[in-house]
């Protein structure tokens, strides 16, 4: 099968925003700006400190990220979200109380009716992120 990757789109905070995620859910992050890539005379100077690519990984986690926005720019929506199936209870309440940090809480950590324990916040860039657990 293959393997499923987020990749999330920003307008200039990439680096903020990885750097974020790492310290929440920690991992190796790596970061290539469009001056470090091979043809950074094609975009304009004032884009070369932006990031053309980012990852973030940690055992099963992969979380990958870019600036480069197309011409229609960046529109957040509520349709994606960022699920973290986590091993345990605390480990899901850690990751809830490190992304939720100038964030908004959308469903408070508890247990659910299919018996997991389950939390959903929106992060300070307005990304969306389900937590759970059995």
């Amino acid at each position: 099968m293959a393997h499923l990757i987020t990749y999330l789109t920003f307008n200039g905070n990439c680096r903020e925003a990885m750097n974020f995620y790492r310290d929440c859910l920690g991992g190796e992050l790596r970061l290539e700006t469009v001056g470090e890539s091979p043809a950074p005379a094609q975009l304009p100077q004032t884009m070369r400190e932006c990031i053309l690519q980012a990852t973030l990984a940690k055992d099963n986690l992969v979380l990958m990220a870019t600036d480069m926005v197309g011409e229609e720019g960046l529109s957040r929506g509520n349709a994606v979200s960022i699920l973290i199936d986590c091993n345990s209870k605390k480990e899901l309440q850690r990751y809830f109380k490190k992304l939720s940090h100038e964030g908004q809480p959308t469903h408070p950590i508890g247990k659910t009716f299919w018996g997991a324990w389950f939390g959903g916040l929106t992060d300070k860039f307005g990304n969306h992120w389900l937590l759970t657990c059995r």
